[in-house]
């Protein structure tokens, strides 16, 4: 309470010292006495003229300009004094020296914690800080979920972070409990399934698949999970299955899909052909036909393949398929056409243009 007190008195002080101005009157001007001396001022030029010691001319100056202030200082005086700017100067001091404070405490006792107790030095070391170390921050949250192991999402936030610090085993742990407390789905599986392989030096080990299976089993869309079960076939030895699963995901993936680029450098990587496979009919007839034949079906395709992206150049996959379709076919000349056109097509958006490039690179032309 006495600091209380203090903080009044010195608001109070640097209040009055503000106010005080104010309230005080302006001091009295001696009218009448400086009547008498331009009256004494016009004697002595009377005298200055009989005794010789000025002109004419110079006295006549010289009344002329002590009559003009005569007459200032007779007005002056006719003026009544301005007693009420005095009193409004005062009556603003008061309303000032006593309005404030009111109106401070009335705005601080709805907005303000005047009951809220002292927070203790050691719990304000302890209080979150965006400023602190992200390995501070981490053991923070882990202290919480020490006191509050049902906290899901707590688990949530911390099992990606523990993973990019490179605590795999922590980081499992923590997906583990968030897949126990905030339930299953294919997004949390396949993290877990990312983790198991990270922990694992990259390698796709049967723990790892089984989450990816999992993943797949509750949305057969998800793309990390089918990646990695790709990638578990290339390791396996299984190239032709790890081909068939990244084609289908191009096969269904938007053209601005930001993975696109990772999943056919890695059907680059097995020698899987980002074109389509031909439909079973069309395999049928093409064995039976002669080599000549074969030739004349495989450029018509490639023709009506160049002649759709006339139409539409922002199809980046079917200009690789061009691409690479020239370059099977031996004429090297059309394959650089074919890359200048592509090139010339999406080069208003970057993001295609990137995906070209980089598909460029896997099929060995210069991105």
């Amino acid at each position: 309470m006495s600091l209380w007190f203090v903080f009044a008195l010195m608001t109070a002080a640097a209040i009055f010292a503000v106010l005080w101005p104010l309230g005080r009157g302006g001091r009295p001007q001696d009218d009448a006495g400086e009547t008498a001396v331009y009256k004494d001022q016009l004697t002595e030029i009377d005298r200055d003229v009989a005794a010789g010691l000025i002109g004419s001319s110079e006295a006549e100056a010289a009344r002329v300009e002590i009559t003009r202030r005569l007459l200032g200082a007779v007005d002056n005086q006719r003026d009544p004094p301005i007693a009420s700017n005095i009193r409004l100067r005062r009556l603003a001091a008061v309303i000032a020296l006593v309005g404030l404070p009111i109106v401070a405490v009335a705005l601080y006792l709805p907005l303000g914690s005047p009951r809220l107790g002292d927070f203790p030095l050691a719990q304000r070391i302890r209080a979150p800080d965006v400023t602190q170390p992200l390995d501070n921050l981490v053991a923070q949250v882990e202290q919480h979920l020490e006191k509050n192991p049902t906290d899901g999402r707590g688990w949530n936030v911390l099992a990606p972070v523990l993973a990019r610090l490179g605590r795999y085993d922590d980081a499992v742990r923590a997906y583990r409990n968030s897949i126990t407390y905030n339930g299953d789905n294919a997004e949390r599986r396949a993290d877990l399934g990312e983790t198991l392989a990270a922990a694992a030096g990259g390698v796709v080990t049967s723990e790892a698949k089984a989450e990816f299976e999992r993943a797949i089993a509750l949305n057969a869309d998800e793309v990390k999970a089918s990646y990695f079960l790709g990638v578990a076939a290339e390791q396996d030895g299984r190239t032709t299955e790890a081909a068939s699963i990244w084609r289908a995901m191009l096969a269904k993936a938007p053209t601005d899909a930001p993975w696109r680029s990772l999943v056919q450098s890695a059907l680059a990587r097995v020698g899987g052909s980002t074109a389509p496979v031909l439909s079973d009919d069309a395999v049928a007839a093409a064995k039976d036909m002669n080599e000549t034949d074969r030739g004349a079906m495989i450029r018509g395709m490639v023709e009506r393949l160049a002649s759709r992206l006339k139409q539409n150049g922002d199809d980046v996959e079917g200009w690789l398929r061009l691409v690479r379709a020239y370059m099977v076919m031996g004429d090297r000349d059309k394959a650089k056409s074919a890359l200048t056109d592509a090139r010339q097509a999406v080069a208003n958006d970057a993001e295609r243009l990137r995906q070209l490039n980089e598909g460029l690179k896997n099929l060995g032309l210069d991105g």
